[in-house]
């Protein structure tokens, strides 16, 4: 039997572009929001903690994301997500406009936003696997891949002059931005899966079911912890480029403008990981990741303007989404329906804590040594990284085609 092509795959469509207008709608919330709380609070310990309590909530809920994701209606759980930021945002939209803003409230919406992301992201990806044929993940996990690097771009240029244009702007397009997504998202037709209905009590063995799998798995394991390492890693060297370019006194729209070009460069490479996913062999595809950033990650210190710097920025990103494809097109085919949320709670749990330890890190050598100096440190590290990766047979035995599991 022909299987109909990707783009001709109405659930998939439904579900990308969803999302793509969920995705602008989110980013355009999170670069607004801190500016919100210092234009209503003036506070910059009140805007770290509203950012704070996103990353917070979105890590204390990854585990039993992953599970309730196993447990529950998926589809049920992708409408709920989207409707609860509906009624959060909205509910910021009507304080704002009443002038009724207040910290402690914009806290609630933090913790809101953080718990929907945690919760949609592991339900996204198993649904991911129901609705498109094996031979096609790849390409779909590509095209996610441009869609999430694609709504960074677009939605945090707009956040800023929505900003300035009314403070409220912003959450208004979020809000309705997750409110068309909510409305594609019914229309989506998620196969029925066998489900085994468990005492609330049970979460915690479930969850530790999935940490066992992801341990266990020889392949998924390596991965995890080398993606993990390399997130921290780079997370501290773009702090210390923000703060080198700032004591050049590198202007603030050029600042913005590199940092731009880190999510351009990730539009271009997801556009081209299927066709360079045939051609290179997954060991090259991911090994290759670490050394290009071994490479450019020092000639930020002699590369002086954000512009610059910025096209370095999209080289590094331009590997990524191929070696992204290669691993999470891997781990979803060779992970049962039942464990793949759970897999993905503990992915994003793991890299996400290194996503956060990452600009402590990186703060704390930029205040112990020159920037300069911080920025090597880092390219050590992620040097490091590389020669161990490079070195690693399970790397190297890397399946090229994974064998979907049965069951």
């Amino acid at each position: 039997m022909t299987v109909a092509p990707l783009s001709r795959n109405r659930d998939y469509r439904l579900l990308w572009f969803s999302q793509a207008a969920a995705e602008f709608g989110h980013n355009a919330t999170t670069i607004a929001f801190p500016l919100l709380v210092l234009a209503v609070t003036g506070s910059t310990a009140a805007s770290g903690l509203v950012l704070g309590t996103i990353a917070a909530a979105q890590l204390v809920a990854g585990l039993p994301a992953g599970a309730l994701a196993d447990r529950w209606n998926r589809k049920r759980i992708l409408l709920s997500c989207e409707a609860a930021q509906v009624l959060a945002v909205g509910s910021l939209v009507a304080a704002l406009a009443t002038g009724a803003a207040t910290v402690p409230h914009m806290v609630a919406v933090a913790a809101v936003l953080g718990v929907c992301t945690a919760l949609f992201e592991p339900a996204e990806d198993a649904t991911l696997a129901a609705l498109v044929p094996a031979d096609q993940l790849a390409t779909a996990v590509a095209a996610n891949g441009a869609r999430t690097s694609l709504g960074q771009l677009a939605g945090t240029a707009a956040g800023g002059f929505l900003f300035a244009a009314a403070r409220m702007l912003p959450f208004v397009v979020d809000a309705v931005a997750h409110l068309l997504a909510l409305i594609t998202l019914a229309f989506v037709r998620v196969p029925p899966r066998e489900r085994r209905p468990a005492p609330l009590r049970h979460l915690g063995p479930e969850i530790l079911a999935g940490l066992r799998w992801a341990w266990q798995h020889r392949t998924i394991r390596v991965t995890t912890i080398y993606a993990a390492v390399l997130n921290l890693f780079f997370s501290a060297f773009y702090l210390v480029v923000i703060v080198l370019a700032q004591r050049r006194g590198t202007p603030a729209g050029e600042i913005g403008v590199m940092a731009a070009m880190l999510g351009a460069g990730g539009v271009v490479g997801a556009l081209a990981a299927p066709y360079l996913q045939r051609l290179l062999s997954p060991y090259v595809s991911i090994t290759a990741v670490f050394w290009i950033l071994a490479v450019l990650t020092p000639l930020t210190v002699v590369v002086h303007g954000g512009y610059l710097t910025g096209a370095v920025f999209a080289g590094m990103a331009l590997l990524a989404p191929t070696a992204n494809t290669t691993i999470v097109t891997q781990q979803l085919l060779s992970t049962p329906d039942e464990l793949r949320g759970r897999l993905s709670g503990v992915l994003a749990l793991l890299t996400g804590v290194a996503g956060a330890a990452g600009p402590v890190l990186g703060g704390v050598l930029a205040a112990a040594v020159p920037a300069t100096t911080a920025v090597l440190l880092c390219t050590a590290g992620i040097t490091a990284v590389a020669v161990s990766a490079t070195a690693s047979r399970v790397l190297r035995e890397f399946p090229r085609t994974p064998v979907p599991v049965s069951g």
